[in-house]
């Protein structure tokens, strides 16, 4: 198996590449997505808007609620990742 790999190498090399950025992108993207700092801001925010007279109720309560789904889906994602990885 060693040698099908030496001699694949060049064909094989910019797809495992290709392969491992996707990976490293999708995973930053997630991180980022469900930051619940990041998701506690945005709502933050969103108040702050409100307040400002920038939005009116029937929008914020929309945005709120998006908000705080995605809070969830968060928090859901977290203690899904942790029960995927081993205990040492």
């Amino acid at each position: 198996m060693g040698l099908l790999k030496l001699l694949t190498f060049p064909f094989s090399l910019p797809v495992s590449s290709g392969t491992w950025v996707l990976r490293t992108v999708l995973s930053e993207a997630e991180r980022r997505y469900y930051d619940e700092a990041a998701i506690m801001e945005e709502m933050s925010q969103l108040e702050r808007h409100l307040a400002a007279g920038e939005l009116d109720q029937e929008m914020f309560d929309q945005q709120e609620e998006a908000l705080l789904q995605r809070l969830l889906d968060a928090r859901q994602y977290w203690r899904d990742k942790q029960s995927e990885q081993p205990e040492e």
